[in-house]
């Protein structure tokens, strides 16, 4: 029998019977393989995520991966079989920001997969086809569980818009920095290093193609063109922008409790830096993940170190908030 994680309140959850919904009109039916669980999930679960971006009863679930086994009236037969990864955002496409392709700061307000709307906690996901996004033939669906996380890394790659040649730093050494450090990598640079604050990340870091890794504290050089920030510690920004020649270029993605030691403007001015902000991911960030991916120069698997049923939920939740050093992305399999 299929099953599926349903939380009920904060707190509160059972493991229950899953009935697949059949795809209505533009819709499709994905059989999932895998489902990754990020922080937001463990906030779901503890009931502190904000207002207005949960709605309970839930499944949870936004990072995942599976196979299309069945399409609605208006989506192409083709797509059944195939391998797919989807956006989370439920965006209206008709406000202006979803005209302009920034689907992620839609003005109908917030939906999104697996917090507002049923997630892929569960044997099956019935979501919007023009979501999905087409992967390889070939392609490994447990590392494409991760492509979430990716692209929203994809999308601070592709505003900080690294040269080849440029010397580029990522600040924080979680999943999202190490995806930043094969992205930058990816591009070429000049030097690419890793600051982060637990010295076992080193060697994962230079695989992923890190040519220098530094501890927090330890004396950092200040002539970087483009700086990832990716920790969402509360001196995390500030760090970054510190690695910064002046006019470069620095990203923040990590996001740190109220009243963090924020950056300071004086600062930004004189030196005159470019400060860009990534939440989510817009369609070009999943393309652009999605061939990066396909192209091999992706690689998510070391990054995963549970994979747990469906039904060990709790357990897996744990796993997540236990702040254990051998625990990295973990995994539930329907």
């Amino acid at each position: 029998m299929s099953s599926q994680v349903l939380v009920e309140a904060p707190g509160v959850h059972r493991v229950e019977d899953h009935t697949p919904r059949e795809p209505g009109p533009g819709e499709a039916l994905v059989a999932v393989h895998a489902v990754g669980i990020c922080g937001s999930d463990r906030e779901v679960y503890q009931g502190n995520r904000p207002e207005g971006y949960v709605r309970y009863p839930l499944v949870p679930g936004h990072e995942w991966s599976g196979t299309v086994t069945a399409v609605g009236a208006g989506v192409p037969g083709s797509l059944t079989g195939r391998k797919v990864v989807g956006e989370g955002f439920r965006n209206c496409q008709v406000c202006d920001r979803c005209h302009a392709g920034e689907t992620t700061l839609c003005t109908a307000g917030y939906e999104e997969t697996g917090f507002t709307r049923p997630g892929a906690m569960a044997a099956t996901l019935t979501l919007p086809a023009r979501l999905l996004h087409v992967l390889p033939d070939d392609a490994d669906l447990t590392a494409a569980a991760l492509l979430e996380p990716a692209a929203c890394i994809a999308a601070a790659a592709l505003k900080a818009n690294a040269r080849p040649g440029e010397r580029v730093a990522v600040v924080g050494t979680g999943t999202l920095g190490m995806f930043a450090v094969q992205f930058l990598a990816a591009g070429s640079p000049a030097e690419l290093l890793v600051v982060g604050t637990r010295d076992d990340r080193e060697a994962l870091a230079r695989r992923f193609g890190a040519s220098d890794f530094r501890l927090r504290g330890q004396e950092l050089p200040a002539d970087f063109d483009v700086v990832i920030e990716t920790a969402g510690s509360a001196s995390a920004a500030r760090t970054a922008a510190a690695l910064l020649r002046r006019g470069g270029r620095l990203v923040l993605t990590g996001i740190p409790a109220p009243g963090a030691d924020g950056l300071d403007p004086t600062d930004l001015v004189v030196r005159q830096l470019e400060v860009h902000t990534v939440f989510g991911a817009p369609p070009d960030a999943w393309a652009h993940t999605v061939r990066v991916f396909g192209a091999g120069l992706l690689d998510p698997l070391p990054l995963v170190t549970h994979e747990v049923p469906l039904t060990d939920f709790p357990r897996a939740i744990e796993l997540v908030g236990a702040g254990d050093p051998a625990v990295g992305k973990v995994l539930l399999r329907p």
